[in-house]
């Protein structure tokens, strides 16, 4: 379904007979704009008015563009929730079964969350924390939730959860993730879970630790399985050796019932070498984990692949889409964060054009037949 359709179907927040512009409309500029580079509303409105023609042809009954106050206006009162909803349902339209990693991670929006007369620190969602949900095969961004004052990471986490089918996910969190309720809400989805273990979690990580320490150089058939994997780039050599200890369903015991669905616990040691100068550095992570160990190369590229939410996503939305610079702020700034996203999808999973995000978004601002093109094959 489009985002047309999917935007008459909500309900505008305006009063009614008192509207220039279709709400449709409004939003169908704006997602162009972004995908080609605006980052501000003036950028916006001003893309609108040198692009009047390409947009009159698309969209019916458009007589002229909105200003920058009207667009700032209407996402300012546009509920953040009814936008994120068109989202999620125009994600579920791409990528249809949702299947492979899916990564949680939190994220804090330093533009909007920045103190100045409009957004003085005590006023309520001051900061603009925001905790979002990654398909690492589909590289599509699923949703995100607000973390309010009144709230925290761990009541948010299972809300977003529940929006995502995981019948055939595994999710990766890091350390907010080992909590009780996030682990119940992911096996009663039927997903499967590989959550970082860190300091906020002392027993549980020093049990870990032990476990993992005791198998190091031990065998134990059907309890303790193992690989290794090497790698070149960027002037380093990394080697990364994955242990899993598992005694299935009795792990649950071992941690007094606190992670439901526990069956292994997974320590990755990763060896670093500089090769211009033979440095060496070494770490070890510590995760638990809902699956056996006897696919320990499974385990080990899903927490690989976990990093793709700071690499492709996160990064993207800080250096590419600037979303630090901006200074939206409430709704606005959610609003917006949701548009940049759907921008970032539909130009990372456009295959037609070799280069870096930053070359399709001018691409898309020089040629109208390759704007065109991203909106009509992302089902916009």
């Amino acid at each position: 379904m489009s985002i047309i359709k999917l935007s008459k179907q909500m309900v505008d927040p305006r009063v009614s007979g008192r509207t220039t512009y279709k709400m449709e409309h409004i939003i169908y500029i704006t997602i162009a704009a972004v995908i080609a580079g605006a980052q501000s509303w003036n950028d916006i409105s001003e893309f609108g008015t040198e692009k009047f023609d390409f947009f009159k042809e698309r969209l019916d009954g458009l007589k002229s563009i909105p200003s920058h106050d009207t667009f700032n206006r209407f996402f300012s009162i546009f509920p953040a929730n009814s936008f994120e909803e068109i989202f999620r349902n125009w994600v579920k339209e791409i990528i249809g079964e949702l299947k492979g990693v899916v990564a949680i991670d939190g994220k804090l929006m330093r533009g909007p969350s920045k103190c100045d007369a409009d957004n003085p620190i005590g006023k309520d969602d001051f900061r603009l924390w925001v905790v979002s949900a990654w398909s690492s095969e589909n590289s599509i961004s699923l949703g995100q939730e607000k973390v309010s004052a009144k709230s925290n990471e761990i009541t948010i986490v299972p809300k977003l959860l529940s929006a995502i089918d995981l019948s055939k996910t595994i999710v990766t969190i890091d350390a907010m993730g080992c909590q009780t309720a996030i682990t119940e809400k992911i096996i009663e989805g039927k997903g499967d879970y590989i959550i970082a273990l860190k300091a906020n979690q002392k027993h549980s990580l020093n049990l870990a630790k032990n476990m993992i320490s005791g198998f190091a150089n031990r065998e134990r058939r059907n309890i303790v399985s193992r690989c290794s994997t090497t790698n070149e780039g960027h002037g380093r050599h990394e080697q990364r050796d994955c242990i899993v200890v598992s005694y299935g369903n009795l792990m649950q015991d071992m941690f007094k019932d606190k992670f439901i669905g526990l069956k292994s616990i997974v320590g990755i040691t990763s060896k670093r070498t500089i090769i211009a100068t033979g440095e060496t550095t070494e770490e070890t992570r510590y995760y638990i984990t809902s699956l056996s160990n006897k696919d320990p190369e499974k385990i080990a590229d899903a927490i690989r692949q976990h990093w793709s939410i700071e690499n492709k996503l996160h990064w993207q939305l800080d250096f590419t889409f600037r979303e630090d610079d901006s200074r939206k702020v409430r709704n606005a700034a959610r609003n917006f964060s949701t548009i940049t996203k759907m921008a970032l999808s539909i130009l990372k999973n456009d295959k037609t054009t070799k280069g870096s995000l930053n070359l399709k978004r001018l691409k898309a601002g020089w040629s109208e037949d390759y704007l065109d093109r991203l909106l009509t094959e992302s089902s916009i």
